[in-house]
């Protein structure tokens, strides 16, 4: 196991970095005494000494990538803060200005796929994405998946605050895909289980969607809150991805794991997930996740089977009956006994507590 290093006081106290990982920091005036066999320093600033006794050591150099809007070597993930950085909500036009604007269009800019150099760091940042959510991650995470088009003003976000709600007061850490609709409205919930739902709906109900410009996206993200609670351990991390980057990541989120390929996002979400997945009525890409999912747990690819509950019988039973097909392939397998169909938000969570306490 390498030693993963990312603040000077860190490295300071580090005495054999052999084999260690150096990320984003100034070494030009660090005075690295110690032996450097196998050691790989990423977007890190040396001295040309320093270079050249890493390298003739055998240490590899990955040097910062030029002309990118983000740092591809970054060791934590993102806040909102970050994502909205240059926000202005007397302005609302002024998202255009945002980190996650700018990396979004970037991301889709003209003559960029083809570009090796570019692909190369997106790779890298979604590796290192991936190695900082599991270092967030404790315990059996929960997921959410849900649909995307729930206003902020309809029953169904209500409904989705109220099950983030219960899902907060049970204490459970939680995922969502981290965009807009049912992927807002749990984790909004979640961090207001101890109260102030009316007021809080009252206030996003103002700008209840977006639409497709930056000053639509601007007033829906001024609707919303900047001083939910938020407590020692983060309870709600949305996991969205740049692909999808015409929909904004969720303000509501304590954190986000935010990524350019979306085959690594959905496949790292349900993975993540070992608390189980709650579905709640989607389209297209929801119902993709539950087959995704329940992959994993019939073949046991990524650990036991874990809990799959389909909250919304009339939906999942009749309108897009994937539960029945579910049901049907999991009979007489360890999968079986997790699968849950209900209306009821309680029963879901005896399952969800059960599992967690196996």
């Amino acid at each position: 196991m390498r030693t993963e290093i990312s603040d000077l006081d860190q490295l300071r106290a580090t005495a054999d970095l052999r084999g260690a990982v150096l990320t984003g920091l100034d070494l030009t005036t660090e005075d690295l005494r110690g032996p450097l066999d196998g050691a790989l320093f990423l977007g890190c600033l040396l001295s040309p000494a320093l270079a050249r006794r890493a390298q003739a050591a055998g240490a590899l150099i990955f040097p910062a990538i030029p002309d990118v809007p983000y740092d591809v070597y970054r060791s934590r993930l993102y806040t909102p803060a970050e994502l909205f950085a240059g926000f202005d909500p007397a302005n609302p036009a002024s998202y255009a200005d945002t980190m996650d604007a700018r990396v979004y269009k970037h991301s889709k800019g003209e003559g960029h796929r083809p570009d090796p150099l570019h692909a190369l760091a997106e790779r890298l940042h979604d590796h290192a994405i991936t190695e900082a959510l599991d270092e967030v991650l404790t315990g059996k995470p929960v997921a959410v998946m849900g649909g995307h088009a729930l206003a902020r003003d309809s029953a169904g976000y209500r409904a989705a605050v109220d099950l983030g709600v219960a899902l907060g007061k049970a204490d459970l850490t939680v995922l969502t895909g981290g965009g807009p609709g049912a992927m807002e409205a749990v984790p909004l919930g979640v961090r207001l289980a101890d109260g102030g739902v009316d007021e809080v709906l009252a206030q996003i109900a103002r700008a209840p969607k977006f639409g497709g410009d930056d000053v639509s996206i601007g007033e829906w993200l001024a609707a919303f809150p900047t001083d939910l609670p938020t407590g020692p351990v983060p309870r709600t991390i949305g996991i969205p991805t740049w692909f999808y980057g015409h929909e904004p990541p969720n303000p509501a989120c304590e954190l986000h794991a935010k990524y350019f390929a979306n085959s690594v996002r959905e496949e790292g979400l349900l993975t993540v997930a070992t608390g189980g997945i709650v579905y709640t009525p989607g389209k297209a890409g929801t119902v993709q996740e539950v087959f995704q999912d329940f992959c994993q747990n019939y073949y046991g690819s990524v650990g036991p089977a874990a809990p799959m509950v389909f909250l919304g019988k009339a939906f999942w039973l009749d309108e897009v009956p994937a539960a029945p097909l579910v049901q049907q392939l999991a009979r007489g397998r360890e999968a079986e006994k997790w699968i849950l169909v209900t209306d009821d938000v309680d029963e879901a969570l005896e399952l969800l507590r059960t599992y967690q306490d196996q």
